[in-house]
């Protein structure tokens, strides 16, 4: 019979197993444990031993459980465990459940404490929820370079030194969510967290675990949600961290062909029950002890197909461990926080309950939608009108999963040139067409991403040892990219047309989705109080007395036009249209607007519902 305490660790259903594993103080010193069945022998080496690995030997139970308790041991001491593998290797591995751990290239894990007696959030935490009727508008970020003093990579921004700007920033610019690149701890600085060694450890490159906490409840008391990117499919094979880490394949599958990733990783063996407890309890603890409200989780394509390929088939225990994950979190947070797929797919149901036998995650990037627009937006406009749907395609299979727009980090590095210089021709015209783009992404239905950067028009693609370049506010044409984006976030935020009931067809209507000939887009989005009518022109040619069918009577009155001076653009910032409707049908509509429709540009009018 399996003690109550690792019952459910074996079962592959605990979610808190960092109550139980790692370093945890008690009243005369550090109680220890670590699963590693196949270790011939382990000892505790440390700085409470002089990492002497004769002072401190831990005992096995029959499940494999090895467990010390250290009466010097204290607050701060680095240790790791000195295992003798069944190998017959003696290798030093750090603690899959520590806590904290040194910096890079010191890899000790650290004795830390992670009570914090300064939470201010219960309000937050009580009224937070997944977003689906509210305005979700994500600023991801990579926290060691948003707003660096230098480009030394030896020196790290802190969470303290970032914090109030970043608040400022998010207000400023009507962001309702930070989203973190990974805070797990990891020892390649380009790998930007994704190749990690401890889930349970907060990287000690930004501060210790109650600087994060501080960081995480300040955001809540500004009003600001934080979801943190996690990595559930692959760790990195250093050979001091889980790789093999009791001389057999522990966390990795046991075939080589299921191992290896391409990323020169090692992929979790997602099958075994063990593996399962580990990272579902590593998935919780964000949640759990920082306060964080979601996940995104990273490269689920892998974990869906086998080497996220799909002629390899589907990787049926993964997706059940994925299912059974994001039911306990739901279930242990009462379905209010955020899980986040990255899934470049068209496998079914991610989005879809587990209890209809869906993945269970709330939200999927959109990173179709992402590739179509901005490959579209690539081509001269002269062939525009041969890849007309690229553009029009993302709302024939939107309703089939819960979207987010997404322009992440992924998209502004390696080559691929940022947002902005992704467009075609000119500097102004790159500028134009940017406005236009943000535009159609801002009201088109489903929810928001930017990266850190986009929002300045950043034509430098991003580098994690430097800042994000804001002295180019300094320059016209980025400050005003600046100012509409801005303009863009009010508006999101501030009408429902754009976020409530984003997952309904009923809030969206294409007006005409087949002007191939002027490389025109024309949509309805649909309010409680309000209703929107975008008007998209990627054509170099701008248009006169243009005819749009809408579906209600009233003054249409523009609120933003992409061409207006004040985002340098080509157009007074003092004349705003205003249009009577009519009752003539066009587009299959009852009634109809006549307006001016600016060159490479957007314009967006609202009516008030009577």
């Amino acid at each position: 019979m399996l003690d109550n305490k690792v019952k459910a660790f074996f079962e592959g259903s605990d979610i808190t197993s960092y109550r139980y594993f790692g370093a945890h103080v008690s009243k005369n010193g550090v109680d220890f444990r670590v699963y590693a069945p196949h270790a011939k022998s382990i000892a505790l080496v440390g700085t409470f031993n002089d990492w002497d690995g004769e002072a401190n030997p831990m005992k096995k139970d029959k499940h494999g459980i090895w467990e010390a308790h250290v009466k010097n041991a204290k607050l701060g001491d680095s240790y790791k465990y000195r295992i003798h593998q069944a190998t017959d290797e003696i290798v030093d591995k750090m603690d899959p459940y520590a806590f904290y751990s040194e910096l890079r290239p010191k890899t000790a894990s650290i004795v830390a404490d992670l009570t914090y007696n300064k939470w201010t959030d219960d309000k937050w935490m009580a009224q937070r929820n997944k977003g689906f009727d509210s305005p979700v508008n994500i600023y991801e970020m990579h926290a060691g370079s948003w707003k660096k003093e230098t480009d030394d990579p030896q020196e790290f921004v802190k969470y303290k030194d970032i914090e109030k700007d970043l608040i400022a920033h998010c207000k400023k610019h009507h962001f309702t969510h930070v989203e973190m690149m990974p805070l797990c701890e990891y020892p390649f600085d380009g790998s930007w967290g994704y190749q990690c060694t401890g889930y349970f450890s907060s990287t000690s490159r930004y501060g210790t675990n109650q600087e994060l906490m501080h960081f995480v409840n300040a955001l809540h008391k500004a009003g600001i949600g934080i979801i943190m990117d996690f990595v559930p499919v692959h760790f990195v094979k250093d050979n001091y961290a889980l790789a093999k880490f009791d001389g057999t394949p522990l966390y990795e599958y046991t075939k080589d062909e299921d191992a290896h990733s391409e990323w020169g990783t090692y992929n979790f063996n997602l099958w075994k029950e063990e593996v399962r407890s580990f990272l579902m309890s590593a998935a919780n603890f964000w949640i759990d002890v920082y306060h964080f409200d979601g996940l995104r989780m990273d490269a689920i394509s892998n974990a869906i197909f086998w080497q996220g390929n799909k002629n390899n088939g589907v990787n049926e225990g993964a997706c059940d461990f994925m299912k059974r994950m994001n039911f306990e979190l739901n279930k242990a947070h009462d379905g209010k926080i955020m899980l986040i797929a990255e899934d470049s797919t068209d496998f079914p149901n991610v989005t879809k309950s587990t209890l209809d036998n869906g993945l269970g995650f709330d939200y999927k990037w959109d990173l179709g939608w992402m590739n179509d627009t901005l490959d579209y937006c690539k081509k001269d406009p002269i062939y525009r009108q041969w890849h007309h749907y690229d553009v029009t395609f993302s709302m024939a299979y939107f309703y089939s999963e819960k979207f987010i727009n997404v322009f992440s980090h992924d998209e502004v590095v390696h080559g691929k040139a940022t947002i902005v210089d992704k467009m075609w021709g000119s500097y102004e015209d790159k500028f134009s067409q940017a406005r236009a783009v943000y535009t159609y992404m801002f009201t088109h239905p489903g929810k928001k991403l930017n990266f850190m950067g986009n929002e300045i028009g950043q034509l430098r693609e991003w580098d994690e040892t430097k800042s994000c370049d804001w002295f180019l506010l300094e320059y016209p044409m980025h400050d005003a990219f600046n100012h509409m984006f801005q303009d863009l976030g009010k508006l999101y935020v501030e009408n429902d047309a754009f976020w409530k009931d984003d997952y309904n067809p009923c809030s969206f209507e294409w007006v005409n989705a087949d002007d191939t000939q002027h490389n025109m887009f024309s949509y309805l989005r649909k309010g409680t109080k309000k209703d929107y009518l975008i008007i998209l022109n990627f054509s170099t040619n701008p248009y006169a007395k243009q005819q749009f069918g809408v579906g209600i009577s009233g003054e249409y009155k523009e609120v933003l036009n992409t061409q207006w001076a004040k985002y340098n653009g080509n157009l007074p910032s003092d004349t705003a249209q205003k249009c009577q409707a009519v009752r003539l049908s066009r587009n299959g509509k009852p009634f109809m607007i006549q307006c001016d429709v600016p060159s490479l540009g957007a314009t967006v009018f609202e009516v008030e519902k009577l």
